[in-house]
């Protein structure tokens, strides 16, 4: 076991300080808050990103299996292809007083990857597209009542589900989301079920009457059992509430155009984002012709929403994801990333469970309440070893089988340390800095 330098604060981590100084919470995505891998010394900031290579301000290079940020980029930091296409369109006018043809045109490619959808709207974040598709689906039932499973952002719709006990959400994937500033009066108008249990969801449309929209992330670390969506598709046309599918991470991922079509299931609403545009600001809201007209009864518009770059990108990345066939490339070097991690934990005795589905490939350390440091005593090791590591891959285009093959010799490095850190009892002592951060926490 070769011994790595331990590392250094930089440049990095001394502007992620004076960050937190300057902006709530130090930038604009939890997701992305160095607290969430390696306090105090996770490089935070970037000079440049090339395929799944990203150089830090210091001039150090690593290599990205981790988020891939945090799941746009599906084919590779600053595609070619993708890159071409926009710097065209930057040079032919970004923004007009016109429209861009763009969007006609990718809302054509769309409705003809979706067979069931007639019509679209676009947004340019995730967030922020389902605010859409939830006002329009409210607009279309006149009810306000949704039943949900998965995460959905950031909206009041969504956190007016932590108004009852503050913990409502901790299930569907952060836990300890404060609804502070959400109306108070939205109290009850959002019903959390879990995933795989339709009992839940049927129980909920037993005591609530009123439920218009029902929301549900398609996939996430969970394949759907016993029929699932096709059940809870049931259920909404049985009660007349709009079906909305969440494909905002999982989307193109299992297949093109989202992992409903792989599972033959099809929602009213579908919504479509951040791996779309390969990096580039784009969310989609896609839907039968009868519910997305009922956008015309309501009030939905937004001057940036017109740009032409969003479109742009889209067009160009969905295009190559199709010639490329890019969903199996990423189901294949997934296993691979899986299927190494549970070799080296066999090999060196720990306890893990690892996750799908194979492009969103994880797993978890289980040592109980050790299990974050042990995480972050992962993360710290890759880091050194020239890795940007966390307890999961967002697979991309630009993760090749020779890539992988160097990843997992730093894993077995590193595995292999853990499990002396864990027998000696001295994980929390190699630390250099805290145990990362597990969900929402204040940074102050």
């Amino acid at each position: 076991m070769k011994k790595q330098p331990q590392l250094k604060k930089g440049k990095g981590t001394a502007l992620w300080e004076k960050a937190k100084k300057l902006i709530p919470g130090g930038n604009q995505l939890l997701s992305k808050r160095s607290e969430m891998f390696l306090p105090g010394f996770w490089p935070a900031y970037y000079e440049k990103a090339k395929g799944i290579e990203v150089t830090d301000l210091d001039g150090k290079t690593y290599l990205d299996f981790s988020i891939m940020g945090v799941g746009a980029c599906i084919l590779g930091y600053a595609d070619k292809d993708v890159n071409t296409a926009v710097k065209r369109a930057v040079d032919l006018g970004g923004m007009s007083t016109l429209n861009s043809p763009e969007e006609v045109e990718l809302a054509e490619l769309l409705c003809e990857l979706h067979p069931w959808a007639e019509k679209a709207r676009f947004a340019r974040t995730g967030g922020e597209s389902m605010a859409v598709a939830v006002r329009i689906a409210r607009a279309h039932s006149g009810k306000s009542t949704i039943a949900f499973c998965g995460y959905h952002g950031w909206s009041d719709w969504y956190l007016a589900t932590n108004l009852a006990d503050g913990k409502s959400l901790n299930e569907h994937l952060l836990a300890g989301l404060d609804p502070a500033g959400v109306p108070p009066e939205l109290q009850g108008t959002v019903l959390p079920f879990s995933y795989n249990r339709i009992d839940e969801l049927e129980a909920l449309v037993e005591k609530h009457g009123d439920i218009g929209v029902i929301v549900v992330e398609t996939v996430r670390h969970h394949e759907p059992e016993d029929g699932f969506l096709q059940k809870v598709r049931a259920i909404a046309k049985r009660i007349g509430a709009v079906l909305i599918f969440d494909e905002i991470t999982v989307g193109w991922r299992i297949a093109i155009g989202g992992a409903h079509l792989y599972y033959g299931v099809t929602p009213d609403i579908a919504v479509l984002g951040k791996s779309i545009a390969n990096g580039f600001a784009m969310g989609v809201i896609i839907g039968t012709k009868e519910v997305m007209d009922s956008a015309q009864k309501t009030f939905i518009s937004s001057t940036f929403w017109t740009e032409r770059i969003g479109p742009t990108a889209a067009l160009a990345t969905i295009r190559k994801m199709k010639r490329i066939k890019l969903p199996a490339h990423l189901s294949r070097i997934g296993r691979s990333i899986g299927d190494g991690w549970k070799k080296l934990a066999h090999k060196h005795g720990l306890n893990i469970a690892v996750h799908g589905p194979e492009a969103l490939v994880g797993f978890a350390f289980q040592y109980g309440e050790e299990s974050q440091a042990v995480r972050t005593l992962f993360t710290q090791e890759m880091l050194r070893r020239g890795f940007l590591a966390s307890g999961s891959v967002y697979v991309s285009y630009a993760h090749t089988e020779k890539l992988v093959k160097r990843y997992l010799l730093a894993v077995d490095d590193v595995f292999g340390l853990l499990a002396k850190a864990i027998a000696e009892k001295k994980v929390t002592a190699m630390l250099q800095g805290g145990v990362a951060h597990s969900g929402f926490q204040r940074l102050t």
